[in-house]
């Protein structure tokens, strides 16, 4: 029988376990149930510097937590950690992790909150923990040649809708891709940069893996993003190469406040068709001949549909331990594919505050 692969996690809020406890979303819907619904995997511990969510955690996974995250990794050397802390702290624990040699590290996004540290956590991935360092200290505390896989957590890379719609565009059905709209409404009071840095992550990665494209932001005009209120527009494109060929294709993003509903929708808008994906949204449009008009065509519902489980969280807990088991694999979601978003969010951030 296969020795189950061990996982630990620092950071034990919502996305860590509390999450769960929430009725309607699909399960499972944190690290800890991913961890605990993967045959091949067994949870070992956790971690966090506040003493309720220990308590919390222990008492519902029946595992020990540790205040010292290094104390942790020390005694029980898991082979998958997942850091779902604050995102100023990414850096720190990707570092300890490659110090006490976690093979595979699976990292909150944002990656990083500074372009600074998350460009080091890329680099962790190709020089290990004592050339990240700059030091040689680093290299007597446990560095070691292997390097750490780190799987940046863009949920909707693994999510089977958005798979399904990434399918659909590359067959070309519906043609070339000629733009891309795309709406973001997190919260009626919340200031428009923290919808951007934290919602908008998963919004810019998903526009980048399902176009096979780089985001990048060209201006913006409305709200400044200090504000919580009012409605920014971010302009920019999508840069590719087809046959020896650059191609940008223009994309829009609405941030707004205000609402008291919330908005994650991504709209690709194509030469014989279009797709539109978000919270709750599925739709998948066609050319047609048109009935209202002779020698016209118009946008036909093709009618399908997604439901059922996406399986976001197992689907990401499934790369981690196929990572463990071959080190070479590269992740569906890597700290490159996080420091690329990072890269547009600090450029977004730098024009207009």
């Amino acid at each position: 029988m296969t020795k189950k692969i061990t996982a630990a996690i620092i950071g034990l809020g919502r996305i860590a376990s509390l999450l769960e406890e929430d009725s309607l979303r699909e399960k499972p819907c944190t690290h800890a149930g991913a961890i605990a619904a993967n045959s091949e995997c067994a949870l070992a511990a956790g971690c966090d510097i506040d003493e309720d969510r220990r308590r919390l955690f222990a008492e519902k996974w029946q595992v020990p937590v540790y205040a010292d995250a290094a104390e942790m990794l020390r005694l029980h050397q898991p082979q998958i950690l997942s850091i779902a802390t604050h995102p100023d702290s990414h850096y720190r624990f990707c570092l300890l992790a490659a110090r006490h040699n976690v093979p595979v590290i699976v990292c909150e996004k944002p990656v990083a909150d500074n372009i600074g540290e998350a460009r080091k956590i890329a680099a962790l991935c190709r020089t290990g923990a004592a050339a990240a360092a700059g030091s040689s200290a680093a290299a007597g505390k446990g560095a070691r040649a292997a390097l750490p896989v780190i799987i940046t957590n863009h949920e909707r890379r693994y999510s089977q809708d958005y798979i399904r719609a990434k399918t659909i565009l590359e067959e070309g059905k519906l043609g070339q891709l000629l733009s891309v709209r795309a709406a973001l409404c997190m919260g009626k009071t919340a200031r428009l940069l923290d919808m951007l840095w934290h919602d908008g992550t998963h919004l810019a990665d998903a526009i980048m893996f399902l176009s096979n494209s780089t985001l990048r932001h060209r201006r913006a005009w409305g709200a400044k993003l200090a504000s919580r209120s009012g409605t920014v527009w971010l302009e920019g494109a999508l840069h590719s190469r087809k046959n020896s060929r650059q191609i940008a294709v223009p994309v829009i993003i609405e941030i707004g406040a205000g609402r008291d509903h919330l908005v994650f929708e991504i709209e690709f808008s194509c030469e014989k068709g279009r797709l539109r994906i978000g919270n709750g949204i599925f739709e998948v449009l066609e050319s047609a001949p048109s009935p209202y008009a002779e020698k016209f065509r118009s946008l036909k519902n093709t009618g399908e549909q997604f439901s059922g489980a996406t399986g976001y969280f197992a689907n990401m807990l499934k790369d981690a331990v196929c990572c463990v088991r071959d080190p070479q694999r590269p992740p569906v979601s890597s700290a490159t594919d996080g420091l690329r978003v990072i890269e547009y969010l600090n450029s977004v951030k730098k024009w207009r505050k």
